[in-house]
């Protein structure tokens, strides 16, 4: 049984109490208390374990983000739609999402113990953790541009799991050009700049340099070593996604050279 039918069928060992299980547990309709601890069935750091944590905290710090300004734009939402869309999730599991989103936009929040909770279930691994980060920073741009309150929230957010400033400034900079890409109101064509961009390298890059950082993006984008990591099977779309640009603007570097 999936990570999914387990948690709905009730099969909670493999949770923990905590924020995290305070949240999925109000967002299923189990009435959890966020001090309870649940009794493991399975070791730490178990997949399914990991793949709860990080659907909870995706939506959860998704809506947070998008009140970081005070106001939930129409667009925030329907980027949150779109990721729930691009996942596939059934019904269920939408509402269980959107219920999430809803709890983060709250004012009392707990984002600190949230973030500390996440990357102790993560075991900090990068990989998933800058996937976090990435699908965050889309909901940020959903409305075309990153307001001052969410970037000074995601540098928040990046500190507490890990990530300095400057790979936040490089992983902003391919989620701007994704976004001018991408989306409702992106172009049709990568411009050469966003490629770079998206393969988070300079323009001044060799070509050998360039090779090299395409395959560490595919590397850490593939779809079945995140799943292996612990990224819920129903995210796998969107590392999918995400190595489709990459291999565009790769093949579009080249043509330029």
């Amino acid at each position: 049984m999936s990570w999914w039918g387990k948690l709905v069928g009730g099969a909670f060992g493999f949770m923990v109490g905590g924020p995290l299980g305070a949240l999925i547990g109000a967002a299923i309709g189990h009435n959890f208390d966020s001090g309870m601890k649940l009794q493991a069935t399975t070791a730490p750091g178990d997949q399914e374990r990991v793949q709860t944590a990080f659907f909870t905290a995706t939506f959860s710090v998704m809506g947070h983000i998008a009140k970081a300004d005070g106001h939930v734009s129409k667009d925030e939402i329907a980027n949150a739609r779109q990721v729930m869309a691009s996942m596939e999730l059934d019904a269920e599991m939408r509402k269980v999402a959107i219920n999430l989103f809803q709890q983060g936009k709250a004012r009392d929040f707990p984002l600190d113990t949230i973030l500390e909770q996440f990357r102790r279930e993560c075991h900090r691994r990068q990989h998933l953790i800058r996937l976090f980060i990435e699908i965050q920073l889309q909901a940020a741009y959903a409305d075309g541009k990153m307001h001052q309150k969410e970037r000074a929230m995601l540098l928040h957010i990046c500190q507490r799991l890990g990530i300095s400033p400057d790979e936040f400034d490089v992983l902003a900079g391919a989620a701007g050009a994704e976004r001018n890409y991408g989306g409702v109101s992106g172009r049709d064509r990568m411009s050469l700049s966003d490629a770079y961009a998206i393969l988070e390298i300079p323009s001044s890059s060799t070509d050998k340099e360039i090779k090299k950082a395409y395959r560490r993006m595919m590397s850490r984008h593939h779809p079945d070593k995140l799943v292996a990591k612990g990224l819920p099977e129903e995210m796998m779309k969107i590392a999918t996604e995400k190595t489709q640009e990459i291999q565009t603007a790769y093949e579009l570097i080249k043509k330029s050279r």
